[in-house]
């Protein structure tokens, strides 16, 4: 009998013992899989670690997320992409592979799509076919469901490190300079507003777990974020808030405009945003101009200067403000935009470090501070080159006021 075949017809032997009337613990489940497992005569012709990989395959089928598991579990895996039941890619290292494994079908995969949403109260189906969710490992998920997805159901997991990244391992990896990690450290110490930017995949959550390390442990943190990632350690008055998606059953959304609004009421230090990508822009605007200083947040741009453009239009989808005001906000808001990026041998880098000194001309004056130089390749195809400082930071009011000048 192909492998295959004996992990279908051993779950469904499994599956039928079980009453689902009533809950199971999950060592309640791997007795009865045992049990089913020992009636198998044709098992004692299979090595003892195919027996056990076995095992594991059933319970991962029945109590988590099947074949999906073992690469959840698999620490040097950053992505997970399913397109379909019978497409299943990983990324390592930055480089993508497809697996030969697939699901046995079509509503094991929908099954394992509703455990997953289930597990964080959110709700996907044909009439509301695109959720963002998490594991409870803290793993970011992305789901397209049909009809949107023509080859559907597509489902993207986001693996974040088991260790929190810490600024050490990013100056091993050569992310960051010496020199700018110490200097990044004393901002956020002295209460400087960061705005974080990035393309996708660049490592802008991660550069703000990082950077909120730096945070004083007697402050009191509110994180605000449509899908709950952040992991902010060594804060003990700590709040986290995360949007909501309205359902047919009643439940009216909350966005992130509604809850940044909300933590202004809860006497917050700081303001994490986890990243702005719409109207929400002009109240974390609203933050930075009223006292929360040392706030923080993310949002996808290609450069520094991109991530300023972007910061207008966005605040532009929700009020109708001339861009000279606008300008003017973001320029008293925002003090420093730490820029980062893929390069071609799939690293993660800071590419640029500017500062915010003003609005003048009407434009938005950026200092740069430090910028990314490349110093050409290794014989591994490995880019070479380091953050280089270029300025001296000029508007030290709040390094002054912290002592920290």
């Amino acid at each position: 009998m192909e492998y295959g075949e004996l992990k279908q017809k051993l779950c469904r032997e499994v599956q039928e013992q079980l009453d689902y009337q009533k809950e199971f613990s999950d060592q309640e489940v791997e007795e009865t899989i045992d049990q089913v497992m020992l009636s198998q005569e044709i098992l004692v012709t299979y090595p003892v670690e195919v027996r056990r990989r076995l095992r594991k395959e059933l319970f991962d089928a029945l109590r988590r997320l099947d074949i999906l598991q073992i690469f959840v579990e698999d620490s040097s895996v950053t992505e997970i992409m399913i397109n379909g039941k019978d497409h299943i890619f990983v990324e390592r290292e930055g480089r993508l592979s497809e697996l030969d494994v697939r699901f046995d079908s079509a509503e094991k995969l929908q099954d394992v799509i509703q455990q997953i949403v289930a597990g964080c109260n959110r709700v996907v189906n044909e009439a509301s076919p695109i959720v963002d969710a998490r594991l409870p490992g803290g793993a970011r998920v992305n789901i397209v469901m049909n009809p949107v997805a023509l080859n559907g159901p597509i489902v993207t997991i986001r693996r974040f490190p088991d260790q929190p990244m810490t600024m050490e391992r990013l100056l091993r990896m050569g992310s960051i300079s010496e020199e700018a990690a110490r200097f990044l450290e004393r901002l956020v110490k002295a209460k400087y507003n960061i705005f974080v930017s990035g393309g996708t995949g660049s490592g802008k959550t991660t550069l703000l777990n990082v950077l909120s390390g730096y945070i004083p442990p007697e402050e009191r943190v509110i994180t605000i974020e449509d899908n709950a990632e952040l992991q902010l350690q060594g804060l003990s008055n700590l709040v986290r808030l995360e949007t909501r998606n309205g359902n047919t059953e009643g439940c009216r959304e909350i966005g992130l405009r509604e809850l940044i609004r909300t933590s202004l009421r809860m006497r917050p230090d700081r303001i994490i945003v986890g990243e702005v990508r719409g109207a929400e822009a002009m109240d974390m605007l609203q933050c930075l101009n009223t006292g929360h200083d040392g706030s923080m947040s993310t949002g996808h741009a290609n450069s520094a200067r991109d991530m300023l453009n972007r910061l207008e239009n966005m605040v532009l989808m929700g009020v109708e403000l001339p861009l000279p005001a606008i300008r003017q906000q973001i320029a008293s808001g925002v003090d420093i935009v730490v820029h980062l990026g893929r390069l071609r041998d799939k690293s993660r880098r800071i590419l640029e470090i500017m500062e915010i000194t003003g609005y003048r001309d009407n434009q938005i004056s950026l200092h740069p501070l430090f910028l990314f130089e490349e110093l050409g390749e290794d014989s591994q195809g490995k880019i070479l080159g380091q953050l280089q400082k270029k300025g001296e930071l000029t508007r030290e009011g709040k390094l002054k006021a912290a002592g920290l000048s």
